[in-house]
């Protein structure tokens, strides 16, 4: 059974760091191209950052130069270092594939930025 399960979110003031797990299980993860999305309330699911199989990065613009995405393929999991973190980045944090069919959705993990 495929699963992908976020870990790491939390509670940060504006200019802290957090850095998000993504542990995926049943699934060739080495193979493929996976990113982070994040959905704040209200809003649709944005894809933040993507890391190919290969272990090029490709940043969203309001990501650019503060997130760091990363991948253990002998781990099956994948990382995202948030730095410079903006209330405007509070949201849910996913993981999944680029390219079509992703696979189901995981919980997520909230990222919270407030003083």
């Amino acid at each position: 059974q495929v699963q992908l399960v976020e870990s790491g979110g939390g509670l940060v003031q504006p200019g802290g760091s957090l850095t998000l797990t993504c542990v995926v299980s049943g699934y060739i993860f080495s193979r493929n191209a996976m990113g982070w999305y994040r959905q704040a309330p209200g809003k649709q699911r944005d894809l933040v950052a993507t890391i190919t199989s290969g272990g090029q990065r490709i940043y969203a613009d309001p990501s650019e130069g503060r997130f760091t995405i990363t991948r253990d393929n002998a781990k099956n999991t994948m990382y995202l270092q948030m730095n410079s973190l903006k209330p405007e980045d509070t949201a849910i944090y996913f993981c999944n594939k680029i390219f079509n069919p992703k696979l189901d959705w995981g919980q997520g993990t909230q990222v919270t930025v407030s003083s």
